[in-house]
């Protein structure tokens, strides 16, 4: 039986795009900060994943941020140390068939009560959903990011 790590590589190659006139063996998606402080537990506990080409987990956001507002698109592009565009949705726009209920509300739980989307665009078929809120008492920006691969 092929290991995990086989698997993913797998899948890597299978999702690269298909745009490019060379093809690589490498993904690419420019890696991403979603951790640099102590994470709530709650947000360990979800168990959901992103329903795209790829159907990736949600992972655990936890970002240092002394603001007592969400940043602004180039704020968290910042934040997140992503060199390319970053676009805010609403829950609406990210969730309009009600199916990611249990990530908005653990964030919703872990945050100021209010969850916000960032989109960071991986070029023409990938990107990076960040569903996050604000934690003012623990200065940062709690939540949970998934991958997805969208043709």
């Amino acid at each position: 039986m092929a290991s995990d790590d086989a698997y993913g590589a797998f899948l890597d190659q299978a999702n690269q795009d298909t745009g490019s006139s060379k093809a690589s063996s490498k993904t690419t998606s420019a890696p991403t900060k979603a951790v640099d402080t102590a994470v709530p537990e709650l947000l360990h506990k979800v168990r959901q994943y992103y329903v795209s080409d790829s159907d990736e987990p949600f992972e655990p956001v936890s970002l240092k941020w002394s603001g007592k507002n969400m940043p602004s698109e180039n704020e968290f592009k910042d934040l997140i140390g992503h060199g390319a565009e970053v676009s805010s949705l609403s829950a609406q726009e990210f969730d309009p068939k009600g199916q990611y209920t249990e990530v908005l509300e653990a964030v919703e739980k872990s945050g100021d009560g209010k969850a916000r989307v960032f989109r960071a665009h991986h070029g023409k078929t990938r990107a990076e959903y960040y569903v996050v809120g604000i934690d003012e008492k623990g200065k940062r920006i709690v939540g949970l990011k998934a991958k997805a691969v969208e043709s």
